[in-house]
């Protein structure tokens, strides 16, 4: 199943251009693959798990 961008961490809200950015410069081959839609896996994607860090405290 193919990585949901929104549920990324390095998927950030951008004040300057006003929008959802990600924070991670893909290079040239994984851009085209992005841009394709061809059921690809980000390499980089990380579960944005808000209650990760109050799992661990308990």
């Amino acid at each position: 199943m193919p990585a949901n961008c929104e549920n990324c961490v390095n998927y950030v809200y951008d004040d300057e251009c006003e929008c959802y950015c990600c924070l991670v410069n893909l290079d040239e081959d994984e851009m085209e693959r992005f841009l394709r839609g061809t059921n690809w896996d980000c390499p980089y994607f990380r579960l944005d798990d808000e209650y990760a860090v109050v799992k661990k405290q308990m």
